[in-house]
C-alpha cells in the first residue's frame, strides 16, 4: 500500500524556505518573510510565505468562496508561533438565529 505524504508542518515548511533562500542568495534572507499554515476549513494546509515587503501577517483573513450557489465566508484567526511564523485557525461558525415575528397570529 503506497503511503501518502503527511500534511505540511509549520517547521518542516519553514526549514525549506530558509534553505531554498540561502541557496538563492548565499546568505539567511528568508528570516524577514513570514511562514503562515492554515488549518481547517477550505484552506487547510495551505502553506502561505509572506513576504517581509508586506510587514506583518493580519490577525484575521476571510476568505470568500464564489461558486454557482451562494457565496460561502470562511474567517481564520492567526496565532503566531515567533516573529516568522504563524498558523490560522478556522474560526468556528457562530449560529446567528434571527428572532422572527409572526404577523399572521394576533395578539
Amino acid at each position: 500500500m503506497p503511503r501518502t505524504p503527511s500534511a505540511p508542518t509549520l517547521d518542516r515548511v519553514s526549514e525549506e524556505v530558509r534553505e531554498l533562500s540561502e541557496d538563492q542568495t548565499g546568505a539567511d534572507a528568508g528570516t524577514q518573510d513570514a511562514v503562515l499554515l492554515f488549518v481547517g476549513g477550505p484552506l487547510d494546509g495551505r502553506v502561505e510565505i509572506r513576504d517581509a515587503r508586506h510587514g506583518e501577517p493580519l490577525p484575521t483573513i476571510t476568505h470568500v468562496h464564489l461558486h454557482g450557489g451562494p457565496k460561502v465566508v470562511h474567517r481564520y484567526d492567526l496565532t503566531p508561533l515567533g516573529p516568522q511564523a504563524g498558523v490560522y485557525h478556522l474560526r468556528p461558525r457562530q449560529m446567528v438565529r434571527a428572532q422572527v415575528r409572526d404577523e399572521s397570529v394576533a395578539d
